[in-house]
């Protein structure tokens, strides 16, 4: 016997199953040695990289053995085996009036005051080991990506029923998060990064901070070549709008960034969905790589090729959530030659199995005589295989022995207990910050039309109401130009917000994908976007009052622009805060927008302009006080009108915007005598009527002074980003219930 290249040279032999029966028709087997063989044994990441890591292992050798239905164990050196037992999990949904039952659907669903109970889960039980891809089949509808989901912990722990063991110990959902990883249906990716920055930040989140940034490059660069995406390295990810790598290209990254740590349990929901046969082929080809080098591969496949299908270890054909087959594929022939329907020589074997589900499904029976049949079929099976071991290794021993291999690679330490022997997050707090907001950064420098949008509606709206407000004097109309011109901008700077709804609302999923399984913490989340968001607000904050506080002619001077400056930034960062909580809630654009113009008109309307707070009724006074308008309005008037000194209505002034402001000038004068006789105080042309002081009085301005106000806006904006986190940590948790 001799090893070439990881694999080993044997006499050439028929691939047979347990029961003697051919893995492949003999017109098949020809056929097949067209296609690469398997490798005994790929090596991983860390074998890759032996030359920076200077690791010395020996390699494993992987047996896929057909053992029974249910969970048993490995006599063999394979230390992961992962087994689930009568896993059930039903949902209710409510009857459809006028519903007539069909003849041909399976008993899956029972009523109960009007509401059904739908079986999505019926008992499924199988296992899975370290070095096999198990592939989970069926037709649409048949339960396969809820079978996914529910060994991947996505279903809430109080729906499922059954236990889910690894190495024959439960496992916590707290340690799967850790040691499995995920992937999604659909490839959600930056799409303005290239294949290889967006899998060296998957690096920096998933790898510790001890592993040096070479070492981590060197990692991404094996991963590279073991996706097969060499040629794409530098390729941008891209969208609609921008051309970017191939569909399986995409596939394969969204692969690569959930096993750059080399997790031990990988879940995939139809990796193949979408592709064409090539592009589908190489994916599962870098599946079976990847469980080669030492993990546990599970994927639901909708109908895989005859080539694919010579990857597959191991098989579960669901049916409206019962097991109707489970077993390795070479014994399908013998299976269903027992069943009574035996599969043709040239037939695709998986083809013929699901098209026959298919017309089972259709009759009166459905499926049940051959759930029934694999039931039995699968207890002889058992029985004459006659063993039912456990693994060799304990599930701490195993954790160990793949950590020194190189698998998991995120800081683990040596613990007795397997669950604090691996860190929930592989780094700190402020390295995920840095990470993020790195990430962030460099998408919106490759895409500065975002940005530069929202500055030029910026700076078009400071140029309108700069012309058209100018040079405003401090006569009474004056005055009421300048309320309006408060309103509008104070209230203009929290529409503007409304166009960073789209941010969150594009990484929801990339974000949901990542934290659900420890790539980094929401809290780091939060606080990175928050930060990064800090230098955008302060450039919009000074271009807006630069354009508009000298030319509308405000007050103050040097210190009056710089409050008006600070006043503007808190109320881009109150708005920011607001609609960035929103996205969190909303889960569409065109909804985020209609809530947030509704909001921010009942801010305004409450904010004092259009009516004074004295005015406002009891039961609504209430709205006033939360409304993010009224603090920075209230707090550029007082910035405006808090000079004692300062007079705006003079005299003969009184008379303007009321009828009387028509009469001759000596009328009024002869008007201001009559008053004076009146009042008795003396009262002319020029005397000061009405300070600034006295316009923030009309104006119910009284109880809070301009630096509270401002700090007030800062905090709403703090409690905003806030009440963001908690629903980040109470929206995110991707579980079905």
């Amino acid at each position: 016997m001799s090893f070439v290249g990881g694999s080993m040279n044997l006499p050439a032999k028929s691939v047979t199953g347990d029961d003697g029966h051919p893995l492949f028709t003999n017109s098949k087997q020809t056929e097949l040695q067209k296609y690469p063989k398997k490798p005994t044994v790929s090596p991983t990441l860390a074998e890759l990289l032996m030359h920076v890591d200077d690791a010395q292992n020996s390699p494993v050798d992987h047996r896929a053995v057909e053992i029974g239905y249910g969970c048993s164990s490995l006599p063999s050196s394979n230390p992961f085996f992962l087994c689930f037992n009568n896993l059930t999990y039903s949902v209710k949904v409510r009857k459809k009036l006028g519903s007539i039952p069909f003849c041909g659907k399976n008993s899956d669903e029972t009523e109960s005051n009007g509401i059904n109970t739908k079986i999505l889960l019926n008992e499924i039980s199988g296992e899975a080991h370290e070095g096999e891809i198990m592939a989970v089949l069926g037709a649409s509808g048949s339960g396969k990506s809820t079978l996914i989901d529910a060994l991947a912990n996505r279903i809430a722990k109080d729906s499922l029923k059954g236990t889910l063991t690894l190495n024959g110990e439960v496992l916590e959902s707290k340690l799967l998060r850790v040691i499995s990883a995920y992937v999604m249906q659909d490839d959600l990716l930056f799409p303005m990064l290239t294949v290889e920055e967006t899998l060296m930040f998957s690096a920096e989140f998933r790898l510790p901070r001890s592993l040096s940034k070479s070492k981590k490059k060197a990692r991404v660069q094996a991963l590279i070549d073991q996706l097969g995406l060499r040629s794409a390295a530098k390729t941008v990810i891209g969208d609609e709008g921008h051309r970017g790598v191939s569909g399986g290209e995409r596939r394969r990254v969204s692969i690569g960034i959930d096993i750059i740590h080399d997790p031990i349990v990988l879940f995939l929901d139809e990796p193949t969905s979408g592709l064409d046969s090539t592009s589908a082929f190489m994916v599962v080809k870098v599946l079976q790589r990847i469980a080669q080098s030492g993990s546990i591969v599970i994927m639901s496949i909708h109908q895989p090729s005859y080539r694919i299908l010579s990857l597959l270890d191991r098989l579960i054909f669901l049916s409206h959530g019962n097991t109707v087959f489970a077993g390795s594929p070479g014994i399908l022939p013998s299976f269903f030659e027992e069943f009574g329907h035996p599969i043709p020589e040239n037939e695709n074997k998986t083809e013929f199995a699901l098209d026959l589900i298919r017309e089972l499904e259709e009759t009166p029976g459905g499926t049940k005589s051959l759930v029934e049949f694999n039931k039995s079929w699968q207890a002889r099976k058992n029985q004459r295989n006659g063993f039912s071991m456990r693994s060799n290794l304990s599930l701490k021993e195993a954790i160990s022995a793949s950590i020194s291999k190189g698998k998991l690679v995120s800081g683990a330490t040596n613990d007795s207990n397997p669950t604090a022997s691996v860190p929930i997050f592989a780094n700190p707090l402020w390295i995920e910050m840095m990470v993020i907001a790195k990430r962030s950064m460099k998408n919106s420098r490759r895409t500065p039309e975002l940005f530069g949008i929202r500055l030029g509606a910026v700076v078009i709206t400071g140029i309108i109401l700069a012309t058209m407000f100018w040079k405003l004097d401090n006569s009474p109309k004056g005055v009421q130009e300048r309320l309006g011109f408060f309103a509008f901008a104070m209230s203009t700077t929290f529409y503007t917000c409304a166009e960073a709804i789209p941010v969150f609302l594009q990484e929801r999923y990339i974000f949901m994908r990542e934290t659900a399984y420890n790539a980094y913490r929401r809290s780091s989340y939060v606080l990175a976007h928050s930060l990064i968001s800090i230098p955008s607000l302060v450039i919009l904050s000074m271009a807006f009052a630069a354009i508009t506080f000298w030319a509308v002619g405000l007050a103050g001077g040097l210190s009056g622009f710089f409050f008006f400056f600070l006043t503007i930034f808190a109320s881009f960062w109150a708005g920011s805060s607001f609609v960035t909580f929103l996205s969190g809630i909303v889960s569409h654009v065109m909804l985020g927008f209609t809530v947030v113009v509704a909001v921010l008109a009942y801010f305004l309307l409450f904010s004092g302009f259009f009516i004074s707070r004295n005015r406002i009724p009891l039961y609504w006074i209430w709205f006033h006080y939360i409304s993010l308008v009224k603090y920075p309005y209230e707090a550029v008037l007082q910035n405006e009108f808090d000079d004692p000194m300062k007079c705006f209505v003079r005299g003969v002034q009184m008379f303007d915007n009321t009828p009387l402001g028509e009469v001759p000038l000596s009328v009024k004068l002869k008007l201001l005598q009559s008053m004076s006789g009146v009042l008795g105080v003396n009262i002319t042309g020029s005397t000061c009527v009405t300070t600034g002081k006295d316009l923030l009085v009309q104006q119910g301005i009284t109880d809070i002074n301009k630096w509270n106000c401002l700090w007030i806006i800062i905090a709403w904006g703090f409690f905003f980003r806030i009440l963001f986190y908690f629903t980040l940590l109470l929206g995110s948790k991707n579980k079905r219930k």
